[in-house]
């Protein structure tokens, strides 16, 4: 059993940062920069963005009695225009993907109603399909990619009690040290390893999903599992702000956070960070850092156990829409 590497950098991009050539660029220039730094960089990545609504889309027309060819036709032109612009060739890298959304599809078409277990494999085809094509991308620019399926190594909790629409839709994972992935990673160490967010397993072996914008905390459950040095989650902006910038121009980047502070904003509506991703990195003091696709050259915000504690005391105004206040 190899002893933990404290070198592992767990770095999840959002659906904005891998929909793109230019994004999967900058991809493997993080994954180059870490491994240059003598880190092992190991990828978390979403679907295309838009991708999950364009699934949940196919479902809604499904259990309606309507026609779901639409959507799929959606979903198969955004990935094919994709691997275009990678200079990709469609069919090998996504036929064995778009066949098992097919046939998804068809059992979708017969069910009446759509089981949550089926929902969830539905649902996970987004993930699958953007990471078969930017491990294809990655290995054509030179790197040593290896794909990896998050739901061999990210296990659902046994939860018999709970509904199965939560079991299979919102699952929760347990966050500890795992020899066995250490293991199974430390048979090609200067590989860049590529997997999904948003998915894993449960003990049937069956696909389960840890809830919409749950990459965040796919990506904390393998640093946890890595013991990682850093997670670093790659998103559109370059880390927490004061308020929300696009509503607040004069908002200002939060340089350092501590876990609370951060989790107290993720769970009052700041949108870059999932609640949820918090208490894996949190327990096993794992620093978190935000960082932007768009502007990478930026260090983003640090949240860890050493926060600022001098300067303002109220750090940001976060706010929730469509919240609904039941005073008893």
């Amino acid at each position: 059993m190899p002893s933990a590497s404290p070198s592992w950098i767990v770095c999840k991009f959002g659906g904005t940062s891998v929909s793109s050539r230019d994004r999967w660029d900058t991809i493997g220039t993080v994954g180059r920069a870490h491994q240059a730094d003598g880190r092992h960089p190991f990828l978390v990545c979403s679907a295309l963005q838009g991708i999950s609504d364009q699934l949940e889309a196919l479902l809604e027309a499904a259990a309606q009695g309507g026609d779901p060819q639409e959507a799929l036709a959606t979903i198969r032109e955004r990935h094919e225009a994709l691997a275009h612009a990678m200079d990709l060739d469609s069919t090998a890298v996504l036929s064995e993907g778009f066949d098992r959304l097919d046939r998804l599809t068809n059992e979708v078409v017969a069910a009446d109603p759509i089981p949550p277990r089926l929902r969830a494999a539905v649902l996970a085809t987004g993930e699958l399909l953007s990471t078969r094509l930017g491990a294809a991308y990655l290995s054509g620019q030179g790197l040593d990619v290896r794909w990896l399926d998050a739901r061999e190594f990210l296990r659902a909790q046994d939860a018999p009690h709970v509904p199965p629409r939560r079991q299979y839709l919102s699952a929760a994972c347990t966050s500890h040290p795992d020899p066995v992935l250490q293991d199974h990673l430390a048979q090609a160490p200067d590989a860049v390893y590529l997997t999904q967010g948003f998915i894993a397993s449960n003990a049937l072996n069956e696909t389960v999903l840890l809830g919409r914008g749950g990459s965040d905390t796919s990506a904390a459950h393998f640093a946890a599992k890595l013991e990682a040095e850093r997670l670093e989650v790659w998103t559109d902006v370059p880390g927490l702000f004061t308020a929300n910038p696009r509503e607040v121009p004069s908002a200002r980047l939060l340089r350092r956070l501590d876990y609370d502070e951060a989790q107290e904003l993720a769970t009052m509506g700041a949108r870059v960070l999932h609640p949820r991703c918090l208490d894996p990195v949190r327990r096993h003091q794992i620093p978190l850092h935000v960082r932007s696709t768009e502007a990478p050259e930026v260090d983003g915000t640090v949240v860890s156990a050493d926060g600022p504690d001098v300067g303002p005391q109220v750090k940001a105004v976060s706010a929730k829409t469509g919240v609904v206040a039941v005073v008893m």
